[in-house]
């Protein structure tokens, strides 16, 4: 049940940033991914269900897209997002010290 209007929002003028970032992390929300836009460009595969499949490891089928949460298992309680969130922070840890682990073997290969 709803009580009052939804809510209304709108910008604030000259309350635009901008920050320097090596990796963002999206926050969905409780409606489920949006097909159209960013999951049709990038090809991810979708569960039965319509959210992004991934394996295990929160890895969609896309090498290096992993999804948690909302996008990964739909609508859920906040217990969960924070118990994903976790998982998937730890995969995408593995994940990143796999692709650093050549740079290194390579940096010290010429020192």
């Amino acid at each position: 049940m709803r009580v009052g209007p939804p809510p209304k929002f709108e910008p604030i003028p000259g309350s635009e940033f901008t920050l320097d970032v090596d990796l963002v992390l999206l926050a969905m929300g409780f409606l489920g991914p949006v097909r159209s836009g960013m999951i049709e460009q990038m090809g991810l595969a979708l569960d039965n269900r319509g959210n992004v499949a991934t394996n295990a490891d929160y890895m969609s089928s896309v090498d290096g897209i992993l999804a948690a949460g909302d996008m990964r298992r739909g609508q859920s309680l906040v217990v969960w997002a924070i118990s994903e969130g976790r998982k998937a922070a730890a995969a995408v840890d593995r994940y990143l010290a796999t692709k650093a682990e050549p740079l290194a073997q390579r940096h010290h290969a010429h020192a």
